[in-house]
């Protein structure tokens, strides 16, 4: 009886081991099925399910499109379209008539005969052989009223040779606007007019044309802080062998933009910013510092949510499919009607609130974590909750009559900044990239604008007179 007693004791106590074992699999199971959906959500994120740029999704993985619907089009050039077709001219700058050489019965030579009449003709457009324009500027004098006086030159006349104008407009073009390093821009320079540019000549263009363009920037950012709505967004740079950030702020008519070795507060209160005095709709992509400007009305960018939207629903997510259909619903409708009001947007509100309800219902709670800090959220609770603070934000667009649905403006003005490293390499001074961000702005604005931008640059160059008020 005592055995039977020991062996029924022995095996409870095996029991119990084996119970608190299996508690403890079950836990690390647990614990290890959540860390392998958080790998496998991780390695399946790319451009169209999270804020990770297109240059990051790679050769071998599929090209993510766009979240947003398309409008079914035909091919080739649509309704309303203006073409830029070349037109023939009425009076062109050089005309060849081509004759017979003999006649063809009894051979007479046609040579110094002029045609009876023209019968065909076509045009072609080419570029003159390129040369360089020398220009001697003197100085005279005339004696007048017993005394001698000189005249003046022109204020972009400074040295006794120099490049003009046209030239320093010329090397700005291509190392802005096109993202062209210095060595080959002198390489083509001396390709085609024959003359060895240096690289230096090329610096100290750029660096008069970010001290002449000082007062547009100005000028430009006067404009962005009067406006309805403007896009803030920002980039980081490489130069020095450190990160920066290039800031931007603009709208379909302008565009500013400034570098700064901090991303967020600092930034937005430094003397360049525009956000620190806008006081109306500004657009970004949720940066927490854009918070703390209480003084404007803040849009938030909804191709980010719904990027953001997809990859909960790659994982199963059922509320993230229902709110992306909600907001892509409300923004093909905002884009063909008027804003809402009224019981139209109370119900549309309501819409809203009623799938962040199923969505807290759905979302795990936060976990707890020993000691301070904010418990552990998932991507889901953590976009849950952005809904919830910044609903006005996020709706707005339908709200508000221009108003958009994106920050795709300002990602448009970021984009050559990217593409400006990925062509010509970091920055090496943050002197170059001031430079850079200035004139690319300008350019930018000009572009905006349907400005000539090699005639705009020369006329600044030269220190005529340019605007770059829209209208």
């Amino acid at each position: 009886m005592p055995e039977q007693l020991w062996m029924a004791t022995s095996l409870l106590g095996r029991l119990e081991n084996l119970e608190a074992e299996i508690e403890r699999l079950q836990a690390k199971n647990t614990r290890l099925q959540a860390e392998n959906a958080e790998l496998r959500r991780r390695l399946g994120m790319n451009s169209s399910n999270s804020h990770k740029p297109p240059s990051s999704n790679g050769y071998r993985k599929k090209r993510a499109g766009s979240a947003l619907p398309k409008e079914k089009r035909n091919f080739g050039g649509q309704k309303g379209h203006k073409g830029k077709t070349l037109c023939a001219v009425e009076k062109p700058d050089r005309v060849v008539v081509y004759l017979p050489k003999t006649c063809k019965r009894c051979g007479r030579s046609f040579e110094g005969e002029r045609a009876q009449r023209v019968v065909k003709k076509r045009q072609v457009f080419d570029l003159p052989g390129p040369k360089l324009d020398v220009t001697e500027h003197q100085i005279g004098e005339i004696e007048c009223c017993g005394c001698v006086q000189q005249g003046e030159y022109l204020p972009d006349v400074r040295a006794s040779v120099q490049y003009g104008a046209g030239v320093r407009a010329l090397v700005t073009k291509p190392s802005v606007d096109h993202k062209m390093p210095l060595e080959q821009i002198c390489c083509l320079f001396a390709d085609l007019y024959g003359y060895e540019l240096n690289s230096e000549t090329v610096e100290t263009a750029l660096e008069e044309g970010d001290e002449l363009a000082r007062s547009l920037e100005e000028s430009i950012v006067e404009q962005l802080k009067q406006v309805e709505v403007v896009h803030f967004d920002e980039t980081g740079l490489r130069m020095e062998g450190k990160l920066q950030w290039l800031h931007t702020a603009s709208n379909a008519w302008y565009t500013h933009s400034f570098v700064h070795e901090k991303r967020g507060e600092a930034a937005l209160r430094s003397e360049a910013s525009v956000l620190k005095a806008f006081r109306r709709y500004a657009v970004h992509d949720c940066l927490a510092s854009s918070f703390k400007f209480s003084a404007c009305r803040h849009v938030l960018c909804n191709a980010h949510l719904v990027r953001a939207l997809q990859g909960l629903i790659e994982t199963g997510s059922e509320w993230a499919k229902e709110m992306q259909t909600f907001l892509l619903d409300l923004y093909k409708y905002a884009s063909h009607s008027p804003p809402l009001q009224g019981q139209a947007a109370e119900e549309k509100r309501q819409k809203y609130w009623d799938i962040l309800a199923k969505a807290e219902a759905e979302e795990p709670p936060p976990e707890p974590k020993p000691g301070k800090g904010r418990p552990k959220s998932t991507p889901g609770r953590n976009l849950l909750r952005r809904l919830k603070e910044h609903e006005d934000a996020v709706l707005a667009f339908a709200w508000v009559e221009g108003v958009p649905f994106t920050n795709n403006q300002a990602e448009r003005d970021l984009r050559p900044a990217k593409v400006k490293q990925k062509v010509s390499g970091c920055f090496r001074t943050q002197q170059g990239a001031k430079v850079y961000a200035r004139l690319q702005a300008v350019i930018s604005t000009c572009r905006k604008q349907e400005k000539n931008v090699y005639a705009f640059l020369r006329a600044l160059f030269a220190y005529q007179p340019v605007s770059l008020l829209a209208g």
